[in-house]
């Protein structure tokens, strides 16, 4: 590791009612990689986002490259080689792998725009980082994973010196991982100094080198990585130990509640069946593209069925749209919370109301204040969501609280069978406690539960049983407490072998 190439000393932000960075000191030295660490509403991102121009300090010294700095706008940032790769990936679907690379900074010949220029500049920065892409691809047409090197690319077109990395595991596969850690140590060779904020603990023993740890807006520690333990880092982001990470609790299973027959939607979901029992969390696990989400949104009616049954009670249900699951009982909490469960832009009152308003309106329409006022704070009081009041923006809350108000409104309504899609993905170790805990309370009332999710140790900790997905199609099904990663694996790589 070399010279500290950022430190930040002192540094405060508040934001009307809430004191997001007190005091906060932060160090990256040339050729490490810094693991920034906490709990979701910590301080983290509001910390980078000063050190990327995003915000302004309200006080605190920043240093960059040795030379002290003000207050920085994006640009000048960029200009000092400090760049940012955010967890939800902002790029332009609709261009280029090179015309991404350069959009804002494109390269022109005699005033017009030099295709050619930009793509044979774009293979080199990707073949410099050893990635088999084509500058000509269009860039919607690529798998998160790629359009993440992408993102890389760009970084060091601008000649990155200082490289903000945010969640970037939170959408790969294991093999995909393996290959964005072998980029950041070719960046860390080149004296690149990388930040990398990450809930995935177990994965900072293959990248990261130091720590830094930060609750409530303040600078826990700082340490080499080699120096702590995992357990030891949890302590610090909480201020308490956390004893079980997965608290699966036992319940007697039930009847059958709900059952999926011989479904089919598309090429990702083939006649797939299962049954959802009362007292046991079902968890579904394989690989991406495997047709776990698919087959959730071919059950909530968002995509279409192509054929099978899907019964609640023993009775068939007519799912031709969401509007029909939520009716019949069949909630989901998606995948991409912020895109599919929330609306960003509306109050978590609205957001809570907004699925209920046939339960809180009277008979001209017109919305029951009381009735709502009541829904609101039950859920509120029942999950712990953690919001300053209840007409604040959804947006502001972090990850875990606003899982918890997609929850919230579809526990609201008594539902009967609740989809987990990802619940867990982008939040901090207590936050995903505090899900799992949700979680059991649903499996103590008997509401059916099916839990997705792409993280082996979460599905094999928490679930009951397991349902194994391929290429579309279930390919074992296993008690949880009674197999292993690799047998969850053998079923997960079980590809059809067509002629």
């Amino acid at each position: 590791m070399g010279e500290t190439i950022v430190s930040m000393a002192g540094i405060c932000k508040t934001f009307p009612g809430v004191k997001a960075l007190d005091n906060v000191d932060f160090t990256l030295r040339a050729g490490e990689v810094m693991a920034l660490l906490g709990e979701n509403g910590a301080g983290k991102s509001t910390l980078v986002k000063i050190l990327s121009g995003v915000y302004p300090r309200d006080s605190g010294a920043m240093e960059i490259h040795g030379r002290q700095y003000g207050d920085l706008t994006p640009k000048q940032a960029q200009a000092l080689g400090v760049a940012i790769i955010h967890q939800e990936l902002n790029m332009c679907g609709h261009l280029t792998v090179a015309e991404n690379i350069f959009l804002g900074r494109e390269k022109t010949k005699l005033g017009l725009l030099s295709n050619a220029d930009m793509e044979t500049e774009a293979a080199r920065l990707l073949g410099e980082l050893k990635i088999e892409l084509s500058p000509a691809q269009v860039v919607g047409d690529l798998p998160v994973s790629k359009q993440q090197m992408v993102e890389i690319a760009k970084a060091l077109s601008v000649n990155a010196k200082i490289l903000i990395m945010d969640e970037p595991t939170s959408s790969l596969t294991a093999k995909e991982i393996d290959e964005l850690f072998r980029i950041i140590q070719t960046l860390k060779e080149s004296g690149c100094g990388i930040v990398y904020i990450s809930h995935r603990l177990d994965e900072l023993r293959s990248v990261a080198d130091r720590v830094t740890v930060m609750r409530d807006g303040q600078t826990i520690t700082s340490m080499d990585f080699a120096d702590t333990s995992i357990n030891e880092i949890i302590t610090y982001m909480v201020g308490r130990e956390i004893k079980e990470k997965f608290p699966r609790i036992a319940c007697k299973k039930g009847r059958e509640i709900f059952s999926v027959k011989n479904l089919n939607a598309g090429r990702l979901v083939r006649d797939v069946s299962f049954s959802l029992y009362e007292g046991e969390v079902v968890g579904f696990a394989g690989l991406m593209g495997a047709g776990r989400t698919e087959t959730t949104r071919a059950i909530f009616g968002i995509d279409p069925k192509d054929s099978g049954e899907i019964l609640l009670d023993g009775k068939p249900l007519k799912i031709k749209r969401p509007k029909d699951a939520i009716k019949a009982g069949v909630v989901l909490a998606p995948e991409d919370r912020k895109k599919d469960g929330l609306c960003t832009k509306l109050s978590v009152r609205q957001n809570i109301a907004l699925p209920n308003l046939d339960h809180i309106c009277g008979r001209a329409g017109v919305i029951r204040s009381r009735r709502e006022d009541k829904l609101c704070r039950e859920a509120i009081k029942n999950l712990g969501i953690k919001v300053a009041n209840v007409d604040a923006n959804a947006d502001n809350l972090s990850g875990g609280n606003q899982q918890k108000v997609v929850v919230g409104k579809w526990l609201a309504r008594n539902s009967r069978v609740v989809i987990f899609d990802e619940p867990t993905r982008g939040i901090d170790v207590a936050a995903k406690v505090e899900i799992y805990n949700i979680i059991n309370e649903l499996k103590r009332r008997g509401i059916a539960v099916m839990f997705v999710s792409s993280e082996l140790p979460e599905i094999l900790g928490f679930a009951d049983r397991v349902v194994v997905m391929c290429d579309g199609r279930i390919t074992g099904e296993v008690m949880a407490q009674e197999t292993t990663q690799n047998e969850i694996l053998k079923l997960a790589t079980q590809f059809e072998i067509k002629a």
